[in-house]
């Protein structure tokens, strides 16, 4: 497995990570049985990033996190969870003491004294501006409940702010090959600023593994049923807020550029992304051992095979089908 670094993360990341909503609820059912395993074949395969959060499953992913990280005392991985989607999405509620709240209550899940990563979870805008916001979390990480923190957000400009706070360790957002307005700005302000760019939704909430077709049907809890047109949260969140039978349209073309080359659609995906300049880690996520291992199999590709024509015709791709209804949203 590739790592890479950034600067104010201070550590070599793998190139591919696993993230965990899926974990915890949103995505149909998964044991818990299911769950341990695809942490656990995640690592086996290199896999040293896990992003979580303490609203997946109620604390239910962290908890999954942190029964491995008993069983398997200083791993090499980084668990990076999230905060502040536990009260209504008002700047008056991030306050110092629920940021104290919130970050006890994952550490008691995750069982560790210190989180590795706390990132603050697609806040509303006008809390990136908020200077008292950001003075608190460097007190944590001065008294030692956090080692440091990022963001993750929704939009271009949100991630801009953050990138601009020194502080800021790591941002996330969601890039993919049907949202590639991250790569205008905010992948070169983040090596210039050295911040670590997590790369979210990396397969299109499934879009891009090619599997789907206009019929396919998805669960009731999952959230690509309930939340299609952004009735729970953020449209970008499902299928990258892409219309869902458009995606399925250009996942097609996808997969017959991936067969081309011999891959798998899922496997160019996130390939494609992994060697991004600018790309930290990519966090695909995973409800089987066998998904954890091949998406973990991206991060070791030859890079010879993702050419600069690759690279053209996925732009073209999303040129044709997604640039004029998602370049300007986000």
């Amino acid at each position: 497995m590739e790592t890479r670094t950034a600067s104010r993360i201070g550590r070599p990341l793998s190139v591919i990570g696993l993230g965990t909503w899926q974990l915890g609820a949103d995505w149909g059912e998964v044991s818990d049985a299911d769950a341990a395993a695809v942490v656990e074949a995640s690592i086996a395969a290199g896999v040293t990033v896990l992003d979580t959060a303490d609203v997946y499953g109620d604390g239910r992913s962290e908890r999954t996190i942190g029964a491995y990280l008993a069983a398997h005392p200083n791993p090499d991985v980084l668990v990076a969870t999230k905060m502040g989607r536990r009260v209504a999405q008002d700047p008056a509620n991030f306050t110092m003491d629920a940021f104290r709240s919130w970050t006890d209550r994952s550490r008691a899940n995750l069982r560790v004294d210190t989180l590795d990563l706390v990132q603050l979870h697609c806040p509303p805008t006008e809390v990136f501006r908020d200077d008292r916001l950001f003075d608190d979390l460097d007190t944590l990480v001065a008294e030692g409940a956090i080692a440091r923190y990022g963001v993750s957000v929704e939009t271009e400009e949100q991630a801009l702010l953050s990138i601009a706070r020194p502080g800021v360790a790591s941002v996330q957002i969601i890039l993919n090959a049907f949202r590639l307005k991250p790569l205008d700005r905010v992948l070169p302000a983040a090596i210039d600023a050295g911040v670590a760019i997590i790369a979210r939704v990396p397969l299109a909430s499934g879009l891009l593994s090619g599997r789907y077709t206009a019929d396919t049907a998805f669960a009731a809890n999952d959230h690509r049923t309930y939340n299609r047109h952004g009735e729970a949260f953020d449209a970008g969140e499902t299928f990258s807020g892409v219309d869902y039978e458009r995606g399925v349209e250009a996942a097609h073309e996808f997969s017959a550029l991936a067969a081309g080359l011999g891959m798998r659609s899922a496997q160019l995906a996130l390939g494609w992304l992994a060697q991004l300049p600018g790309v930290t880690t990519v966090i695909p996520g995973a409800r089987s051992v066998e998904q954890a291992r091949a998406n973990a199999s991206a991060g070791s590709l030859d890079s010879g095979l993702i050419t600069g024509d690759v690279a053209a015709r996925i732009t073209e791709l999303y040129d044709r089908y997604f640039r004029t209804s998602i370049h300007p949203r986000w």
